[in-house]
């Protein structure tokens, strides 16, 4: 087995753990994970990745809102603040106060859904804007909205990572040279994702974050069963294979990554 783990992304708060979630998170470290950024997907997931970052040392919190809180039911944004995320988002920057909130995110764009593009945007750019301010990361979500994206990624020039990238090589590399790192997780393993073995081999290894999304995309030969992050083992022996290095160096060099970006 190939350590340290450090996983870039994880939902952790997500209904999914509700059954065993401290069992599980008292297990990671001994399954060799250094390391979790939990992220928000609005101010009540938010504050439970800062109150699992107190109980568990190893973690540390994105805060931000999801595209998709922008029409899912359940969220925060709509039970306690009624659709209106300049609020909800204005008390979330409160937040980083807490010196475990090391990023901003999860925020980004989502064309797959039916969420209104224009309330996409500006939710978008003030999460760019709050990153310059605070001089954070910003962990980007980007499904089928490539072109917006990139634009406004070129446009405000944040440090972070575009999460579960699904773009081209050569966007990959315009991002990098932008500053930006690139997350790969359990979707590279996949039959068919031939554009992300081109990822793969474009990148140089000190721009890769490795990541889970849990509790979804498991790798192979784990798809289809609930993720965490101890299954981050297979999409980095994927990847170094892939890359012509050893796990415990590519894994080593995505720990070191991951900590130089989120200051930790």
């Amino acid at each position: 087995m190939a350590f340290p783990i450090f996983d870039t992304h994880a939902h952790y708060m997500s209904r999914q753990f509700d059954a065993d979630r401290a069992e599980l998170l008292n297990a990671l470290p001994q399954g060799g994970v250094v390391g979790v950024i939990e992220c928000g997907t609005d101010l009540a997931t938010s504050e439970g990745a800062l109150a699992l970052c107190r109980q568990y040392p190893f973690m540390r919190a994105a805060l931000g809102i999801h595209p998709e809180s922008l029409i899912d039911e359940e969220t925060s944004t709509q039970t306690r603040f009624c659709g209106d995320w300049r609020s909800e988002l204005s008390q979330i920057r409160e937040l980083f106060s807490d010196p475990k909130a090391v990023a901003v995110g999860e925020c980004g764009l989502d064309y797959h859904w039916p969420i209104p593009k224009e309330e996409q945007l500006a939710l978008f750019e003030a999460h760019l804007r709050l990153a310059l301010e605070l001089d954070k990361p910003i962990i980007v979500h980007d499904r089928e909205a490539h072109e917006d994206t990139y634009r406004l990624l070129k446009q405000y020039r944040p440090k972070g990572v575009v999460h579960c990238y699904s773009g081209s090589a050569e966007d990959a590399l315009t991002l990098v040279d932008q500053g930006m790192y690139i997350g790969l997780g359990g979707a590279v393993t996949f039959k068919g994702a031939r554009r992300a073995l081109k990822v793969i081999d474009a990148l140089d290894p000190s721009r890769i974050l490795l990541e889970t999304d849990s509790p979804f995309m498991a790798p192979v030969p784990c798809r289809g069963q609930r993720c965490d992050s101890r299954l981050i083992a297979h999409t980095g022996a994927f990847i170094a294979e892939r890359k012509g290095l050893t796990p415990e160096t590519l894994f080593q060099m995505t720990e070191a990554n991951a900590r130089r970006l989120f200051n930790i």
